[in-house]
């Protein structure tokens, strides 16, 4: 081989290396909104809802994930349904998905469970989300038992939400990475239990990497197109406690799957405490930084 054919296979070779990154880098128009876990700014959400939502949008945030549903009260963050969905509307602003607290059903009757989903569909189809999503299993169920339970209510939750038209996912946190016995994991019973069908997934990828067993690229190899949503969220370089976007040591350049080929359709920035100085200002600080240094891959 000579010297110019050698470079130029050298040269392609980098090339294939390279491109899986160029593919969804430097898109002209972002295909994702901008989204925001509003669980992360509680505590204004809390005392003045809409004008907590007027100033996120400001920032460049249009979709959100609420944890704010009351279920007993059919209300949002202190309004009643549609009176919310209005305002949303006058906002111009979405909310493609919700957390609800489904783990105290895992040990009640099935008919219990669909009675407190039925609550919940209502609200999210009033609210025209795409998703609802169960965000936690309570300490309690963190064994392998517990897990299976888990899945088997998961499973339910799937078929009777997706019967309404909504979707359905599971969000990760850290303990479902820890090993129960030799061999298996909270999340692998989640995961293998469950109907890909029905149950689709939320990667939380600071859980992902704080837990350091496996990576957001290796979890979208292993089950494609399950991850429908991704949690966005660093990791204080000393604490591991959470911090404003760009301030941690997650390096999200390298870590992001391709959003485009793996089934993602939605996304949410977020931020469950540590603020720097208050939960508006570090809303505004990841918003920032994800239009400067993360948009292009979106």
């Amino acid at each position: 081989m000579n010297r110019r054919s050698f470079l130029q296979l050298s040269g392609a070779a980098s090339m294939a290396t390279t491109l899986p990154m160029m593919s969804f880098m430097n898109a002209p128009n972002p295909k994702f909104k901008l989204g925001y876990q509003l669980f992360s700014i509680r505590d204004a959400m809390a005392e003045n809802p809409i004008a907590t939502l007027k100033a996120l949008k400001k920032m460049g945030y249009e979709d959100f994930e609420h944890y704010g549903f009351d279920a007993d009260k059919n209300t949002y963050y202190g309004f009643p349904i549609k009176e919310f969905k209005t305002r949303l509307d006058d906002l111009g602003l979405t909310f493609s998905s919700g957390h609800y607290v489904f783990s105290p059903f895992i040990t009640e009757s099935d008919d219990a469970f669909k009675q407190f989903l039925d609550t919940c569909i209502e609200g999210a189809l009033v609210m025209n989300s795409n998703y609802i999503t169960w965000p936690i299993i309570g300490e309690e169920f963190r064994t392998v038992d517990g897990f299976k339970k888990a899945a088997e209510k998961i499973n339910l939750a799937g078929e009777h939400v997706s019967k309404a038209g909504l979707g359905f996912a599971y969000h990760n946190h850290g303990y479902e990475f820890d090993l129960l016995d030799d061999s298996q994991t909270g999340y692998e019973i989640i995961v293998t239990e469950t109907d890909p069908t029905l149950v689709k997934l939320q990667m939380d990828m600071y859980w992902v990497m704080h837990a350091q067993k496996t990576t957001p690229k290796k979890l979208v190899e292993k089950h494609p197109n399950r991850y429908v949503m991704w949690h966005l969220k660093d990791m204080h370089k000393v604490s591991r406690d959470y911090t404003e976007l760009g301030n941690g040591s997650i390096d999200y350049t390298s870590i992001l799957p391709d959003p485009f080929t793996t089934g993602l359709e939605f996304f949410y920035i977020e931020q469950g405490g540590n603020f720097t100085e208050n939960s508006t200002k570090s809303a505004e600080s990841s918003a920032n930084y994800y239009k400067k240094s993360l948009e292009r891959y979106f």
